[in-house]
This record gives C-alpha cells, structure tokens and sequence, in this order.
C-alpha cells in the first residue's frame, strides 16, 4: 500500500480518536501536521513495487511477451508458456558462454533415445557438436596415409562424438550435411570398420535398422571368443541387454537347426530374418570358439526346451 495512503488512515482515525474525547485543542496543534505529511506523501511516487514494475517493462522477455499479448490475444500465462519454450529450443542457440573450438560444427541429428519405428518428423532431436576439422592432426594423417584415410579418421570421430552427446548420425547426415560425399562412398568406409570389428555407434547400428548384419554378427564372435557381456556392450555400442538378447537368439538359432529344422521354421520360431538364420549357422560351423564358451553352449543347447519343435508340429497340423 502506497506510504500516503497509509498516512490518510492514520490522520483520519487519529482525528475520529481526539472528537470523541473533546480534545479539540490537541486536534488543532496536530491537524496542519499530519495534513502536511499525507498529502505531501501522495505527491511522491516512491511505491516500491512500482519501481521494480517499470524496471521489469524494459526487459527482453518482458518486451516479447507484451507483443504477444497484444498481437495474438493470449493471456499473460499463455505469453509466459510461450517464452519458456523459446527458451527451450533456442537457448543452445543463443548460448556464447561456451568455447567452440576452430573447424567444429553444430547439427541437429536424432536423439538416441528415439524407437527405430518412430518416423523422423515425430522424433526428438538433439543439437552437437562435432570437429569436423582436426587441424594438425588431420593434415598428419592426410600427409601421411592420403584422403580415404582421412575421410575414415574424422568418420569414426564425429559417429562417436554425437553418441556422446546423446545423437545419432545416420549415413545421409554425413554424406549429405557433412562431407558432401556418396553414401555408396562411406558404405564402402562402413565395410573397412566392419573388417576390422569396428562398430561405429550410427542411428541404423544402435537401433538395429536396416538389412545390415555386420553388428549382430560381431558381437556373437565376440561372445564365442569368450568375451563377457560388458566387453562387448562397450566395444559394439549396445546395452548389456541387447547383447544378452543376441545371444540368446543365437542360441535358440543353432539348437533348432541342430534337430533338424529348416531355414524358414527357424526364422519364423526365433523372429530372425532367413538371411540371418544362415549366418548364425554358418558363424556356429566355422567360427572358432573358446573352450569355455563351447562347454556353456553344449550345456545350454542340451537344457533348450521342446516346446519350440511343438510349435512347429502345431503348424504343420
């Protein structure tokens, strides 16, 4: 409450007070007094809140949301919802307290925590930044090992860079937004990786799309080499659990076609593509396995259930 009005309150009780006692002498000596100090105190504007008010109009956001107001007929939390999602999608934008270093670029790439079944225009996007542009180092291995060598060091380096800041990259990203290069050009680079058991962590190998095989196929040599599941969760880019679930898919895969069935029961019993099913058995007949994991997958294959060649009779019938 402004100070003059509480001044006024105060003279008029204190006036009220005096009557009724029948001091009027005393209402004479403090009468021009108090007068004095209400209406000298309403002349001045010295409200504190008000003061803050017209601080708080001179404000971007303030500026933004009365524009808002005025112009789209929206209520004030409306205005306010507003501003807070600008915030949201353009804060990263607008931040300069950060150091972007020489040759690095900002993108925008799916979020890793999108399905492989959710479409891209309802997918949830995520803003990194990768080094496109090494410097020094790049320009060695340039020198040193020539253009191919150098388009695989700075693939395998921004693949890894958006996986850390929670993006995916796919091939089109990078052939068509990055390297203004083929996509058969950086297939060609993929089958170089895959050579060399090298996943690199892209939107089609994380979220298993695609026709490729290459990372499931890795890691089941890795786990017949005898490695153990957080090994591989860290070498290839997936989960423990989705390991786990390769695995078992695996061996479900070899105990069927050990009793017999063929390609297309086994494909649709296990949920495996046909061309999938073969390279399971083929890694099986050809791959070579530790002792260990021989001895564990003997004694899981002789613990498999029969429920599964039940399910095939059943159809057959």
């Amino acid at each position: 409450m402004p100070y003059g009005v509480i001044c006024f309150i105060i003279h008029s009780t204190l006036i009220n007070r005096l009557r009724c006692e029948g001091v009027a002498r005393t209402r004479q000596a403090v009468d021009p007094a108090f007068h004095l100090l209400a209406y000298g105190a309403l002349m001045i504007n010295n409200t504190f809140h008000s003061l803050w008010d017209r601080l708080q109009q001179k404000t971007l956001n303030q500026q933004f949301t009365n524009r808002l107001i005025e112009g789209l007929n929206c209520s004030p939390f409306e205005a306010n919802a507003i501003l807070d999602t600008v915030y949201e999608v353009f804060a990263p934008q607008m931040d300069t307290g950060g150091q972007q270093g020489l040759g690095d670029i900002h993108i925008l790439c799916t979020g890793i925590e999108n399905s492989s079944a959710k479409p891209l225009k309802d997918a949830t996007m995520v803003r990194v930044r990768l080094t496109l542009d090494g410097g020094e180092d790049d320009l060695a291995i340039r020198h040193a090992s020539g253009t191919v060598a150098l388009r695989r060091h700075r693939l395998e380096r921004i693949t890894h860079q958006a996986y850390q800041q929670g993006g995916l990259l796919t091939l089109e990203d990078i052939a068509y937004r990055l390297f203004n290069c083929g996509v058969r050009t950086l297939v060609r680079d993929m089958h170089h990786f895959r050579e060399q058991s090298i996943v690199l962590p892209l939107r089609s190998t994380i979220k298993d799309m695609g026709r490729g095989i290459s990372h499931r196929s890795l890691i089941i040599r890795h786990w017949l080499a005898g490695k153990e599941y957080d090994h591989i969760s860290k070498a290839t880019h997936h989960s423990p659990t989705a390991v786990a679930n390769y695995v078992s898919k695996f061996k479900r895969c070899i105990w069927l076609a050990g009793q017999g069935f063929d390609t297309h029961t086994i494909r649709f019993l296990v949920g495996l593509s046909a061309k999938l099913t073969e390279h399971y058995w083929k890694l099986y007949r050809e791959q070579p396995i530790a002792e260990h994991r021989r001895k564990q997958l003997q004694q899981d294959l002789s613990d498999q259930s029969p429920s599964l060649p039940q399910k095939k009779r059943s159809n057959e019938r």
